[in-house]
């Protein structure tokens, strides 16, 4: 993957294919209904290394994100990019926020989430 300075953010286009419980770290533990989601991020510095990250089967679980990813049944479809930031790009993104701050307790945009849940 080749990034230029000018990417921003990017987002990770998941498919969840069942019904899952997950405990999301501190967050708390949560039922993801099966279907589509997508989750916005950024990375300070080396957004490739952020995605390759995420892309990883196996890694220490950290982010919120981590956790659903690493569910059996969670499914990675692709990944888009964008210079856009986390927020704008998040905000300019249909779905309905199933999970309050998910991958957003530093946003200061009012975000309410970073993931959002696209239906089957």
């Amino acid at each position: 993957m080749q990034c230029g300075q000018n990417i921003r953010s990017y987002q990770l286009h998941i498919f969840l294919e069942e019904t899952a419980t997950i405990v999301v770290g501190k967050l708390g533990v949560f039922t993801f209904p099966p279907g589509s989601y997508i989750y916005t991020g950024s990375a300070r510095r080396n957004i490739e290394a952020r995605v390759a990250r995420h892309l990883k089967a196996k890694k220490p679980l950290r982010w919120h994100i981590d956790y659903l990813l690493a569910h059996v049944r969670c499914r990675m479809l692709k990944v888009s990019l964008s210079v856009d930031s986390e927020c704008d790009l998040n905000q300019s993104t249909p779905g309905v926020i199933l999970i309050p701050r998910f991958g957003s307790t530093d946003c200061s945009s009012h975000c309410g989430s970073h993931l959002k849940y696209l239906g089957l």
